[in-house]
Parts: structure tokens; sequence; C-alpha cells
């Protein structure tokens, strides 16, 4: 058992004002692996206070001084990828393999990148008499993810640091132990004390406090809907700035002259990435009606090649849900789906075989349309629907077709059409033939998806105030 029974505040360890502890559990064997404190709304106001005072000296801080800080943030990272690596395969189930190049080597490259883009901001511009200037929101609160622990971390307080904001962080309660370790490395890389602190804790609690607090400037949260309500609704008692990355229910349209094996193959891969547990994840696979058999005969081909167990076996390539509930949640689903008459082409809400402990569900595959429940649902678990179409409008039409705008997948042989269709599409985020996410690019949607976007420069002006100075 890890026991962390002290919070970041000021630059230096410290106990919280709170009482009580919240267990991590690992979702692969269902045993408690840590304790970490409860925090409190008083560990929330000795945060911001610090980021108070830091943001005075922070804020005019140098390009080259953040740029420094980033570059060993990134080094420092680097030299701890295995122990980051074990700590988000204990915390989550994911297959260690898949953790090592997507979680851990994602965070390492995110950190070089913001290095590398702070030097392409236009930080002050010349508009006839005006100089418009950049500059840093101020005290921000990051409530993060846990679905990526680390990298929510890094484009969320990360971004913000670049910007010469000072930060509050809140990691989530399912996998809070990644941001203790990002916080000693904070510490060892000479970041300057107040300017991150981390307070873990619940959302009504500490996530509230963060919200609602007087003294922060802007809050970015990442998470369901209704938490991102609840987040604007505290927020606008003190007119702070919100960025919100939300949920999807994200479309990836096969066009007819598409390599469909292919497409269908990258699709259900996308939507299973986590055990399904993405906001971009391609969940609705859109096929020509004509080809639909075809479709779904490639995908369950490729949901039943995955194998299920232990996240530390090499052999292993999709991991459990993250909590009991969740597990019951995507069971739920699946059996919703069937109630509807949906056609379940593989999977199922029973255990997988051989796996009597851990929450592990199917991979599930179903042939319906756009109405259902699971079509129109975030379900944060390894379902996908397949929906066919008659002619590219209506692929289109069936795309928009939805409360969120997060991502979407096109694919065709002529790469300007798929170029056109992705035009038409509302959302925020389109692979084109299976190209791999560039995180120099944006993240976040249109819609019930969010407000605001991540990554790259974008990510860091995010957290940006525009001043005009004339004369």
């Amino acid at each position: 058992m890890i026991e962390r029974k002290q919070i970041f505040i000021g630059g230096r360890w410290i106990d919280s004002t709170g009482t009580g502890t919240i267990t991590v559990v690992n979702p692969a064997t269902e045993e408690p692996i840590a304790t970490v404190p409860r925090g409190s709304v008083e560990d929330v106001d000795r945060a911001v206070q610090a980021a108070v005072k830091a943001f005075v000296s922070w804020s005019q801080s140098t390009v080259e001084q953040r740029t420094e800080v980033f570059s060993s943030l990134a080094r420092l990272t680097e030299a701890r990828a295995e122990e980051i690596t074990r700590t988000i395969v204990s915390e989550l189930g994911y297959p260690s393999a898949w953790v090592a190049k997507s979680q851990t080597a994602g965070a390492v490259d995110e950190l070089e990148i913001i290095a590398q883009c702070l030097r392409e901001i236009s930080w002050v511009e010349e508009v006839g008499t005006t100089q418009v200037r950049r500059e840093p929101s101020g005290v921000v609160g990051a409530i993060t993810a846990w679905n990526a622990p680390l990298r929510s971390i890094i484009s969320k307080a990360g971004a913000a640091i670049a910007a010469g904001c000072t930060v509050v962080c809140k990691p989530a309660e399912v996998a809070p132990l990644t941001a203790f370790i990002f916080a000693e490395i904070v510490a060892e890389a000479g970041v300057p004390e107040g300017v991150f602190n981390l307070v873990c804790g619940t959302g009504p609690e500490v996530g509230e406090a963060i919200a609602s607090h007087p003294l922060i400037d802007m809050v970015s949260l990442t998470g369901s809907v209704g938490a991102g309500r609840r987040v604007m609704q505290l927020a606008c008692e003190s007119i702070k700035r919100v960025h919100l990355e939300l949920g999807g229910k994200s479309a990836n349209i096969i066009l007819p002259d598409a390599d469909l094996e292919r497409a269908v193959s990258d699709g259900v891969g996308d939507a299973l990435r986590n055990a399904g547990q993405v906001c971009g994840g391609l969940t609705r696979m859109l096929v020509p009606r004509e080809r639909l058999a075809e479709a779904e005969a490639y995908a369950v081909r490729k949901a039943e090649s995955y194998v299920l167990g232990d996240p530390l076996n090499p052999e292993t390539t999709l991991g459990p849900v993250a909590t009991a509930a969740a597990r019951e949640r995507v069971r739920g689903y699946i059996r919703s789906g069937l109630e509807q008459g949906l056609r379940m082409l593989t999977g199922g809400p029973e255990a997988p075989d051989g796996l009597p402990r851990g929450w592990y569900v199917k991979p599930t595959i179903f042939s319906g349309d756009n109405s259902s429940r699971i079509a129109r649902e975030e379900i944060f678990g390894p379902v996908v629907v397949i929906i066919p179409f008659d002619d590219e409008a209506e692929a289109v039409a069936i795309a928009n077709d939805s409360i969120y705008g997060l991502a979407a997948g096109v694919w065709s042989a002529d790469a300007e059409r798929a170029r056109g269709v992705a035009n038409r599409l509302r959302v925020g985020r389109v692979r084109i033939n299976g190209a791999p996410i560039d995180k120099r690019g944006t993240h976040g949607g249109f819609k019930l998806s969010g407000v605001g976007r991540e990554w790259g420069r974008f990510g860091i002006e995010e957290f940006m105030e525009y001043k005009s100075v004339i004369g």
C-alpha cells in the first residue's frame, strides 16, 4: 500500500486539514493499492493564497525561463518513466506496453511541445497605434481527468504555467497517484514556490471550492457534461473564465471508395483505446448500406482479436474499466441496446470468461441506427455501434445529429473528398484516413463537448488575456 499523507502547497509538502482519506483501487484486481488525503475547502484556500502570491513574479518571467522549466520537466519525467508507467497501470489497469507509449512517453512529448510552442506565440503585436499584448489570465484552477491522469495535468496545469499563470490542481479521485509524482518533479525542476499546487479530494468538496473561489481567475475541467454545468454555475458567480473538455459520441464515416477493412479495423481500435474510456473515441461507425455485412464482419474480427487480462502480461491488449460503477453502467448500456432491438454482433453484458476478478467488460459491437441510447449517449466503455447510410449527405447528417461535437473520422480513397466531408462536420477534430493525432494541433469540441481548446500553442493561449496599450 502506498500512503500519501500530504498535499503540495507553496512548494512544500504539508498536512491536509481534511480528516479523511481516499482509497485508490486497482481495477484489475479490485484490491486497494493506495490512500491519499481527502482535502478540504481550507486546503483549497491555502493553495489559492500561495498561487496568488506566486503569480506576481511568475507572470513576469521570460519566455526563455519558462522554456527552460518545461525542458527540465520533460527530462525529469522521462527519467521516471518506468515508475510513472507502473503507477498508471496499477491505477487504471491499462496494458503496460500501451501505457508506456501513449501515456508516459506521450506526457514527455507534450512537455517538449509546450517548450517548443512557447517560442511560436505572438506575445506582443503592433496594430496601428496600439500594442496588443498577450498576458496570463491569473490563478487557474485545474480539475483534471482520470483516464489520462498525467497528460491531463500537463494539458491544463502545464499549459497554464507556460502562459504565466499559477495553478491549483485537483486530480481525479480514481487515479491521483501520478499527480503526486508530477508535484515532486515540479519541485525538482526548480519551479518557483506556489506556481503549482496540488490538493486532492472529491469533486463536491475540493472541486467546487476551486470553481467558486473568488481569487481563482479561470477554471479548467475535463469531465462529464454534468460536472461541466456545475463548474459553469459556480464560476459565473465571480465571472471566471471557464475552459471545459467534456464528452463525445464521435462518428467514423467510411465512404464507399474507402479501404473498408482498414477503416473498420482502425475505427474499432480507436474506439476501444483505454477500454473505451476516451472522450474522442470513434464509437459510431457509419458505413455504406450496401457494405454493411462486410463492415460488421471486419468489426467482429477486430473486436474478438483483443486479449483481456492482467495488464502486466505483455499479451494483454485490453484492460478493465476504471471502477465497479463504470462496469455496471457500461453493462447497463449493453442491455439497453438489446432491449431496444439492436443486433449485437459480439460481446455482451456478461463477465468475460476466465476473469472472475477485475472490472472487465467484453468488447461489444452492435449494428443499428442513430436513434438508440447507445448511439446517442456517451458510454465510456468498449462499445461500438455500426450505422448504415445511403449517400454522403446522409452520412454527414447522421454524424452531425448528436448533442456532442468532439471528434470524427473520415475515410476515402480521395483525400480531397474526405476533407470536403470533414469541413461539413460540426466537431473539433477530424482524422482523415486514420492519420495520427498531432498534439501541436487542438483538442476540444463544439456543442456539449465543451468550451475552449487544449494542446500546442493554442492550449497555452487558452490561458491568456489580451491587453491593449495605446500610444
